[in-house]
């Protein structure tokens, strides 16, 4: 299942499920991204074309529900089930993950001042995170690998621009896409919400050990832009023992 044409022959991201490059999209000006699901040799040929192909077509309609309802996420340019190909619009712009380590790695370097107004920015990113996350959840979609490396800045009247500096005032002007639903599906259960909640909370609990309060803003956010928050907000406090206790056991 060879990919379609690569640039510079670089392979972007490599998974367990899906290897990713960059690649361009009808003319040499319009970058894309193209997500290619490879054959498994451990499994039936007949069974693992089936997976593959439903794998391939309930990603890229999940991201048109998204788009059609307002979330932002990658526009699909074209699928090719029977090749596991996905090939969609590409993000410029950092991971939340990657902007938050420049961050806290700077953040030593800065003056207090300087400290204070970019903390006042990245209040204002988490407001935007939990805004987004509330509307996915309120069309009843669960993005199943709710990271921050799943989480995209893309900034909104630079689009050329290939890395947010940390001090940057176009923080605010940066949009927040998500990217990679892989492992989505269209759920109305509160339990799947909180799910996705509790992941992103694990997340920054590992990966932003100096964050932790920023997820407390998104929880906020998502509080008050979600219609359904006060029960998924209650199951998230059932997840999170369900995920100690497990914890504790081992």
């Amino acid at each position: 299942m060879p990919p379609l044409r690569l640039i510079d022959g670089t392979l972007v991201k490599q998974g367990a499920e899906a290897h990713v490059y960059k690649s361009t999209f009808l003319y040499p000006n319009v970058p894309c991204l193209i997500k290619v699901r490879p054959t498994k040799p451990y499994r039936h040929a007949t069974l693992d074309m089936r997976l593959t192909k439903h794998r391939c077509i309930s990603e890229a309609r999940l991201l048109n529900r998204c788009r059609s309802m307002g979330v932002l996420c990658p526009t699909v340019y074209f699928v090719d089930e029977k090749r596991g190909e996905i090939i969609m619009e590409w993000i410029e712009g950092p991971s939340v993950r990657d902007f938050l380590h420049n961050y806290i790695d700077d953040a030593s370097d800065h003056g207090k001042d300087e400290n204070k107004a970019i903390d006042v920015q990245l209040d204002a990113l988490m407001e935007n995170i939990g805004q987004t996350i509330g509307k996915l959840h309120d069309i009843d979609t669960i993005h199943g690998d709710l990271t921050t490396s799943n989480l995209m800045l893309k900034p909104r009247e630079s689009p050329g621009t290939q890395v947010l500096d940390t001090a940057d005032t176009s923080l605010a002007n940066s949009d927040v896409v998500l990217i990679d639903f892989g492992l989505g599906q269209v759920s109305s259960s509160d339990e799947d919400k909180a799910v996705d909640l509790y992941v992103l909370e694990r997340a920054f609990l590992s990966t932003h050990p100096r964050a932790t309060r920023l997820f407390d803003i998104i929880i906020d956010s998502y509080k008050r832009n979600c219609l359904g928050s006060s029960v998924v907000l209650r199951r998230l406090q059932e997840v999170r023992l369900r995920g100690r206790k497990k914890s504790m056991v081992g």
